[in-house]
């Protein structure tokens, strides 16, 4: 995966969500769930399909590539098993769970957060 930003990161991981949700995205849906400008959309739509990972043709879709979809489910994973151990084994509340597990999500490394997987694993049933 690329050196992707944190807000590189979001949009995929947004784009991903919303591929679960609808068969066709566009920018009004992706600029609605992140609450940010259309003007703002465009731009990161610019960087990610530079990068590989999005594709669009004029005024149409948006959809993932491969490598896009990879890298967002790897970004997902990272988010959904940080808020996960934060919730569920150490008790805080949803939000804040959410939160952190969003900020974090940029910040740990691959190995750290292997290990960190690796470690809720074997400590959860």
């Amino acid at each position: 995966m690329m050196n992707l930003s944190a807000s590189s990161q979001d949009y995929l991981e947004t784009i991903l969500d919303l591929s679960y949700q609808n068969k066709e995205i566009r920018s009004v849906d992706i600029a609605e769930k992140m609450n940010v400008s259309r003007a703002s959309v465009n731009k990161a739509i610019g960087i990610l399909k530079t990068m590989g990972y999005i594709t669009q043709e004029r005024y149409a879709c948006i959809m993932l590539t491969q490598s896009g979809r990879q890298a967002a489910i790897n970004i997902r994973d990272r988010h959904n098993t940080l808020k996960y151990f934060f919730s569920e084994v150490l008790g805080i509340d949803e939000d804040i769970a959410e939160e952190d597990a969003c900020r974090m999500e940029h910040a740990i490394s691959k190995e750290t957060f292997e290990a960190f997987k690796k470690y809720i694993q074997k400590e959860t049933p």
